[in-house]
């Protein structure tokens, strides 16, 4: 007979596959490849717990927290021409447009308001979600208001460029300081001045090459292509920017006098230490912000903008000398007094340089006439100057705490804007080209916060932090 069970038989012949599977292996196999991806799930986990300790031992080494210090640096010297280079650029545009210098100026006063007035909120986006998006921000906006004053062909327009360029300011700005107090508790002060260098001493960098193309291509070439490249650099940079992470053992040293307790902004503005700090930062940036705004005017008014002056083979305007040197000054005295500030104490170091910055002011009035002396008058007022905003953001830190220490500097820090709504009082109180008025106003107001600072503030803010480091409930 013929067999028909070729299925069951054909299993069974030599070098054939069978046409039926066993369950069981079929079984097995399933939980070995279970296995084997939970195994693979497992390794991969362990290696990116891995990698992130790695990366965390990163972050948190003394070399990677000055890495993050130096792009803070960078990028404030970026935005400085916002503020240090607009004196430039004032006469050109007086005359295309005869808009007059005083409404001219007064650009500069809402850049200076807007900047330093949303700092605190900026500050509260720092704390809260790192540096990279706020950065990012800034450069657009910096990049931006700087290319609507370009194609600015009325005071509105050249006003609301004011305001884009002082938000994208007040970004970059509130953001590497507040980085800088948190990364570097036991050097604040030289942290601060190292960072706020960058605001007072990039713009010497450009501050030529801005010249030279005012005069080669106009004004308006100048804010177009320096707007673009500096917002561009400043968002490349934003890109590797983190959240400060302390490295272990760093702690603030025990000379200074400091807090245990982290104040929040809300808490911070409650005390009289605050608003007598707030006062005396009004007091000193009101005289500097003058000289910063109203340099170019004076020295025309004076007859030497455009004596050429010879500088180490290098012929060039007074005018534009002037602030190339008084730039260096500006950006050198911010880690210089906050190094002394951290060595001999924050009040005695504002002291000094406060009475200082009122003695320039008076001797640039009396010898200013001179071209050597207007230089040399001119240095020593930003030298005198540049000091508040690395000492104030330490002193700030060490007063109410690191925790929100970008929100509650950022809060002192609108006292810049405050100051600068004085500006304009600079204007008329040089009315008919009388400028000794301006200079005695702002010479006594900065002699008189010197010695406040020393006799009224460092003794209350002492009882202050000794009485909340006892009873921390009492904030």
């Amino acid at each position: 007979m013929r067999d028909n069970s070729f299925a069951g038989t054909a299993s069974h012949l030599p070098g054939t596959l069978p046409l039926t599977r066993d369950p069981a292996p079929a079984q097995s196999s399933g939980r070995s490849n279970l296995d084997h991806e939970s195994g693979i799930a497992m390794m991969a986990q362990d290696t990116t717990t891995t990698l992130g300790r790695q990366l965390d031992d990163v972050v948190q080494t003394r070399a990677f927290r000055w890495g993050q210090l130096v792009l803070g640096i960078i990028c404030m010297g970026l935005i400085a021409n916002l503020q240090y280079g607009w004196t430039l650029f004032v006469n050109p545009i007086e005359a295309k447009n005869h808009w007059g210098l005083s409404a001219i100026q007064l650009a500069f006063s809402i850049f200076v308001v807007v900047e330093t007035w949303l700092v605190p909120v900026e500050g509260w986006l720092v704390d809260r979600f790192g540096p990279r998006p706020v950065i990012a921000a800034g450069a657009l906006m910096a990049g931006a208001g700087w290319v609507l004053n370009a194609y600015a062909d009325s005071l509105p327009l050249l006003y609301f460029a004011a305001i884009i360029s002082g938000l994208g300011a007040g970004c970059v700005y509130g953001t590497c300081v507040g980085n800088a107090l948190k990364w570097f508790p036991d050097r604040r002060g030289l942290a601060a001045g190292l960072t706020a260098a960058g605001f007072g001493a990039g713009a010497a960098v450009t501050v030529i090459p801005i010249a030279s193309m005012i005069q080669s291509s106009g004004y308006e070439h100048t804010f177009l292509f320096f707007g673009i490249l500096q917002g561009a650099c400043i968002f490349l940079i934003s890109l590797v920017m983190v959240k400060p992470r302390l490295p272990k053992g760093v702690v603030a040293p025990s000379r200074l006098v400091t807090t245990k307790v982290d104040y929040t902004t809300p808490q911070m503005v409650k005390t009289s230490v605050f608003w007598l700090t707030y006062a005396l930062f009004v007091a000193v940036a009101a005289g500097g912000l003058m000289a910063t705004a109203q340099l170019g005017p004076i020295a025309k008014d004076y007859g030497l903008a455009k004596i050429p002056m010879s500088f180490f083979g290098t012929v060039l305007p007074l005018l534009t000398m002037t602030l190339a040197i008084d730039n260096l000054a500006n950006g050198f005295t911010r880690p210089l007094c906050g190094f002394l500030s951290d060595r001999f104490g924050r009040e005695n170091t504002m002291m000094v340089v406060f009475v200082g910055e009122g003695l320039a002011l008076l001797g640039m009035m009396k010898f200013g006439h001179h071209p050597i002396a207007f230089m040399t008058f001119a240095a020593l007022i930003f030298l005198c100057w540049g000091e508040l905003f690395s000492i104030f953001p330490a002193l700030v830190a060490d007063t109410f705490g690191v925790k929100n220490a970008a929100a509650n500097a950022g809060t002192m820090y609108t006292a810049k804007g405050t100051a600068a709504l004085l500006v304009p009082l600079g204007s008329i109180l040089s009315a008919g080209g009388n400028w000794d008025r301006v200079f005695i106003f702002t010479a006594a107001i900065t002699i008189t916060a010197g010695i406040l600072s020393k006799l009224v503030l460092a003794p209350m803010r002492r009882r202050r932090i000794a009485q909340v480091n006892a009873d921390p409930s009492s904030i």
